[in-house]
């Protein structure tokens, strides 16, 4: 895997080597990117404050770093991959601007005031077929986690449903085996 583009452009990203992550494939991530570059519904990167829920190899966290992210926070549970979000960040030299928080993304409880202020954009990609969204939502939302209206991009299997609950959806795109998900916080 791969940076798409940005500043990092064309540098590798090291997955976690286990079979229970499944990284957003590059064209997935371009395709995504591209939407919220071009969507007048979407906040801008520059700057933005990011969210990576089941962060896995990390691949969105740092794509929007590597296009002007001010600030990206990486949840995960996994202990191998934590260890390659870790590596990621010392590769590409992101200390200042990144942290790791080992915590389930469906109970996140409050958020820690040591993190800064509420986040811009969450990115959530759940195992598929799990039903993780929908409590994961709940939990930025109880949680504090995001900046009224912040733009939350979900990625489930293309054959999932997802409950949204009072989220407004902006727009929903096919992209391959995924469905991306994009939703206003209420």
């Amino acid at each position: 895997m791969r940076i798409v583009a940005g500043q990092f452009k064309g540098r590798p990203i090291q997955a976690p080597k286990t079979d229970a992550t499944r990284p957003t494939s590059d064209r997935a991530r371009e395709s995504l990117f591209n939407i919220l570059a071009h969507a007048d519904w979407a906040p801008a990167l520059e700057g933005a404050r990011i969210v990576d829920l089941f962060a896995g190899s990390g691949a969105l966290g740092f794509e929007a770093l590597s296009r002007g992210a001010a600030f990206c926070l990486f949840v995960e549970t996994m202990h191998a991959a934590r260890g390659a979000i870790r590596n990621n960040i010392e590769t590409l030299g992101l200390f200042g601007s990144t942290r790791i928080h080992r915590r389930s993304a469906v109970d996140l409880g409050e958020k820690p005031s040591g993190i800064g202020p509420p986040f811009d954009l969450a990115f959530l990609d759940p195992p598929y077929h799990k039903d993780l969204a929908k409590p994961c939502l709940e939990s930025l939302r109880s949680g504090g986690w995001l900046v009224p209206g912040a733009l939350v991009v979900v990625e489930t299997a293309s054959d999932e449903p997802l409950d949204l609950a009072d989220w407004t959806l902006l727009a929903d795109r096919d992209i391959g085996a995924a469905r991306l998900w994009f939703l206003s916080a209420p």
